[in-house]
């Protein structure tokens, strides 16, 4: 039931988490933002699940998620999955709540329709219900980007910063970005028209491994390289690049955060975070494991660094 005010007052429908008491914030993320264990257990976090679809298949990316049989239907089909962003209903029901802020941080919106459905969502919401502190963040990003972004937001509201110098600060946040990631194997490039089938058949023959950039939310090719050992060197060194150039006086001050990414094994996850710290000697290095909904876009089995810089 809900209130004249629009406070829950039973649990939702959306899977995620419900706030009996009045809270002052609220985080919402698509499930690309990765929470750890900690956040998933904070009431000021939910999470609003993909959906993935491999041909007539469809999987909810939730707690339910079998990764095996994922893995098995994708490695079976000629075709690349394919994600299913929430429909606005299910954002709408997320903003009926008491929480005064509620932010709402979603995959880019140049890979997924969250943006889009998310935006409607508080449409109706309005027109329902009138005016609220909401705001859409079109991450540009994924994954560590949007927890990234979700660890500022917590951390601001604890500061007790209003509503709109959060919003501020978060639409600057997002432009001083930048990924590189490597991939292990072809398939999803293949599968979803980025490489032909003759591409990627010399590719293969040749282990080139496509280093990939990600920024202001476009994904493109950066270099091409042999073998992973060598791409992971073209990494970190366009990283270093990155904070001699681009983020010259945030790395001398101290405000740049690193940020390693992974879709492979733990034990390849754990040597390519001890080469960032290496690399990199006393910076803060977060390390990520790629959701599935972001793999469906760049395969399985990849490594990744970014950075990111925190707003002044």
């Amino acid at each position: 039931m809900l209130d004249g005010k629009g406070s829950v007052r039973h649990s939702d429908s959306t899977g995620g988490n419900v706030m009996s008491n009045s809270l002052k914030y609220k985080i919402i993320g698509d499930s690309c933002l990765d929470l750890t264990e900690e956040l998933k257990r904070d009431p000021h976090f939910q999470m609003i699940p993909l959906t993935l679809q491999v041909d007539d298949v469809q999987i909810v990316d939730d707690e339910t998620f079998d990764q095996k049989r994922f893995l098995e239907l994708v490695k079976a089909s000629p075709n690349c999955p394919k994600t299913a962003c929430p429909s606005p209903e299910t954002f709408k029901q997320a903003f009926t709540c008491d929480a005064e802020d509620i932010f709402v941080i979603t995959l880019s919106s140049h890979l997924s329709g969250s943006y889009n459905s998310a935006m409607v969502g508080l449409q109706m919401y309005e027109e329902e219900y009138g005016h609220k502190n909401i705001h859409i963040l079109d991450s540009w990003s994924a994954s560590s980007g949007e927890l990234r972004a979700a660890l500022l937001i917590r951390e601001l509201e604890e500061q007790g910063v209003p509503f709109e110098e959060i919003v501020e600060k978060l639409e600057v946040f997002k432009t001083q970005m930048r990924t590189y990631f490597v991939l292990e194997t072809l398939d999803a490039l293949r599968k979803n028209g980025r490489l032909t089938g003759l591409q990627a058949f010399f590719a293969t023959t040749l282990n080139i491994k496509p280093v990939m950039r990600f920024g202001t939310g476009k994904l493109d090719t950066y270099q091409k390289c042999r073998g992973m050992k060598k791409s992971c060197k073209v990494m970190i060194d366009a990283m270093k690049e990155e904070l001699e150039t681009n983020f010259r006086e945030e790395y001398k001050a101290g405000k740049v955060y690193l940020m390693a990414a992974s879709s492979s094994t733990d034990e390849v996850t754990e040597e390519w975070v001890e080469q960032i710290k290496e690399s990199f000697p006393g910076m803060e290095v977060m390390c990520d494991k790629l959701s599935f909904g972001l793999s469906c876009h760049i395969g399985p089995d990849g490594l990744g660094i970014g950075c990111t810089c925190k707003p002044v």
